[in-house]
């Protein structure tokens, strides 16, 4: 089956300082990936921690920095199959220049089979129930011999 979407999720580690400070670099280089003029949305949420949202026409991108520690969240969300997401994913790679990165893909929207989308549901019961469910069924179990 077709999937509806697909996401990228990067963790960039220990990343160059100098970079992380510099926003207008970070948004010319998602403006040159995906080559439009994207509604990017960027705000400082405390001292330590920058968001920049950026919408496009098929998806959208979220970078949080976070100056302390030198680390970069970045997800990548696209509506069809493009080299977008990996060509972006290589270019803030390159200009962050991270000591380490951790990448995740998920394909969004893939139902498979329908009893893959019904919920589990478990149910346990505890060895003290357990207990005074027996002893129940034994005081009745007597108490019926006994008439």
């Amino acid at each position: 089956m077709k999937i509806l979407a697909r996401q990228l999720t990067l963790d960039l580690y220990n990343c160059n300082e100098k970079k992380l400070t510099d926003l207008d670099a970070v948004k010319a280089a998602l403006r040159g990936v995906f080559g439009t003029e994207p509604s990017i949305m960027s705000t400082a949420l405390d001292n330590e921690h920058y968001a920049l949202v950026g919408a496009f026409k098929e998806g959208h991108v979220a970078i949080h920095i976070y100056f302390a520690f030198r680390y970069v969240s970045v997800d990548i969300f696209t509506c069809h199959e493009s080299e977008e997401s990996e060509e972006l994913s290589k270019v803030l790679s390159k200009y962050f220049q991270p000591e380490k990165t951790k990448s995740t893909f998920l394909k969004r929207g893939d139902f498979g089979l329908e009893k893959d989308i019904m919920p589990k549901i478990i149910t346990r019961v505890a060895p003290l129930r357990k207990v005074r469910n027996v002893s129940a069924r034994v005081v009745k179990t007597l108490i019926r011999r006994g008439n």
